[in-house]
């Protein structure tokens, strides 16, 4: 029997039957390709802007730069970082502007630059300072094809131009030509990161997400608007990013939404715990962990007086211990959450969450009644920057 990739636990909340039943009837295939055409890039049969012979070219390098802002390389760095153990290759991120970078000259790479614009400010200007930092490097663009500053540059660099799809926006694109190519660079399978077409005739996750967005909605009619995310698995750090962007910038507009807040734990218990149990009731909780994981066991030798009961035990099981602790007091107060609790690390795993949390963002947008696909006053910070540089 195949083992269970990502356990969900859900509010505890008693669900709207007719709203229940209208969402699930609204996660139909074919209507929901045709209204969000974003979501070809999750399927299997999705085309990509790159030939076998092209990519086993690119699999020629030890060692890559990927360059580029929000969700042009959160999804990339959520997937190198949650399936390091399986990665063999270099990859370096430069993910915003910092004046005390230090590169690496350490043999040749492959600089992968990502805008879906072709005309990201702080992009250019990290590329800018690796093309005089490391003059020996190869250059890939993935950018829409149209008239921009990135394809401008392309022929003088003389580097290849893969198209970013211009219906699918950068905090959706993990599974095209974005995240995939580096995917594959890493030597991970993008097949099987490719989860719609099962998971949407699946009745088991499609009842399980649409009972997740009405216990959001529930919590937010009811004032409670922060989504605190507790993260008991460090190597869910980038990919926890890339869902604060895609809730925040995607539910962000009309004086509605979610603010997502990322608490790393249980760190996070000796600083931000008693304002989570005494504080303001205005937070939901989601948990993340990892399970069933070998780590470091302890050593008995040094175990003495109230820490005896670590004995045979190891870190992960610590760790576990400590997160059902606070699941148990969240339910004495009656502060609502719900869990993930990972049993597997693989690409089936990974795309299973990107899946899941791509359609709550659609299926809340539809509730909220605002488009998830827009970042209309994003706009205005950009065109400010750009008036200031003049």
């Amino acid at each position: 029997m195949q083992k269970k990739k990502i356990i969900y636990e859900n509010f505890n909340y008693k669900i709207n039957k007719p709203l229940q039943k209208k969402l699930l009837n609204y996660l139909k295939p074919k209507e929901l390709l045709l209204k969000y055409p974003l979501l070809k890039s999750l399927c299997s049969n999705y085309k990509y802007d790159v030939t076998k012979k092209n990519l086993k070219k690119l699999k020629k390098y030890k060692s890559y730069n990927l360059i580029g802002m929000g969700g042009s390389i959160l999804g990339a760095q959520a997937i190198y970082d949650f399936l390091d153990k399986k990665i063999k290759k270099k990859f370096n991120f430069y993910n915003n502007l910092q004046s005390n970078i230090k590169f690496s000259n350490n043999g040749k790479k492959l600089n992968i630059i990502i805008s879906k614009s072709g005309n990201t400010l702080e992009t250019f200007a990290n590329l800018n300072l690796i093309l005089s930092q490391q003059k020996r490097n190869d250059n890939l663009l993935i950018t829409e094809n149209k008239s921009s500053i990135l394809n401008k540059l392309a022929s003088k660099l003389k580097a290849d131009v893969i198209e970013h799809k211009n219906y699918i926006g950068g905090r959706y694109s993990v599974l095209s030509e974005v995240g995939m190519i580096p995917a594959e660079l890493m030597g991970l399978s993008e097949k099987k990161f490719k989860r719609f077409n099962y998971l949407i005739k699946n009745k088991s996750f499609t009842k399980c997400l649409v009972n997740n967005v009405l216990g959001i909605y529930k919590n937010l009619n009811q004032g409670k608007k922060n989504s605190v995310i507790l993260n008991y698995d460090e190597s869910l750090n980038n990919f926890l990013k890339w869902y604060q962007q895609l809730t925040a910038e995607s539910l962000g507009k009309e004086n509605r939404g979610i603010f997502p807040i990322i608490s790393t734990m249980p760190k996070d218990n000796h600083s931000l715990l008693q304002l989570y149990l005494d504080g303001y009731k205005d937070n939901f909780f989601t948990f993340f962990s990892t399970i069933n994981f070998r780590s470091f066991n302890f050593s008995n030798t040094f175990l003495i007086d109230g820490f005896k009961n670590l004995k045979y035990k190891n870190i992960d099981y610590v760790i576990n211990t400590q997160k059902k602790a606070t699941q148990n007091i969240f339910k004495q107060k009656k502060i609502p959450f719900r869990c993930f609790d990972l049993s597997v690390k693989n690409e089936e795993t990974m795309g299973e969450l990107f899946c899941f949390f791509i359609l709550e963002t659609l299926l809340l947008g539809k509730l909220l009644k605002v488009n998830p696909l827009d970042q209309p006053s994003v706009e205005l910070i950009k065109r400010e920057t750009k008036r200031i540089l003049k």
